[in-house]
């Protein structure tokens, strides 16, 4: 895709107010979902936790496990509008529910800009989000 193409918005009198762009990341040598195991799972959040806790600057964050949350931490992760809960029936039915909630959590950036899903449908769900529709800026 040739980015110099994309100018403006689609719409000029449909503005853009947010924009998010989301990727699934896998780790080589762990297992896919439905298939992975509690282990697995438990080793991919390790992984992510020392990976996270070195990470700078505008990606500098916190890891939260679901495992353990405090709840106003909880809370305030849903009225975010970023927690994934337990119960999707597509999920549960294809097995990625398994030892829910462990090897699980949610990373984010103090601006909340920058997400990191682990082990809810991917491995790692990476999510990247700015207000308006300048992604280049």
């Amino acid at each position: 895709m040739d980015f110099s193409k994309i100018t403006g918005n689609v719409n000029p009198d449909a503005p853009v107010h947010s924009t998010r762009i989301r990727v699934g990341r896998s780790i080589d040598g762990f297992g896919l979902s439905p298939g992975i195991t509690k282990e697995q799972r438990v080793g991919v959040e390790k992984l992510f936790k020392t990976a996270s806790a070195n990470f700078k600057d505008e990606l500098a964050g916190t890891y939260y496990p679901l495992a353990g949350m405090e709840e106003s931490i909880r809370q305030q992760l849903v009225d975010d509008h970023f927690l994934f809960v337990s119960g999707d029936r597509n999920l549960t039915v294809a097995g990625m529910e398994r030892d829910w909630p462990e090897g699980r959590g949610i990373f984010h950036n103090k601006e909340k800009t920058f997400l990191v899903w682990v082990n809810e449908e991917d491995q790692l769900r990476i999510i990247s989000m700015e207000k308006g529709g300048d992604v280049l800026g």
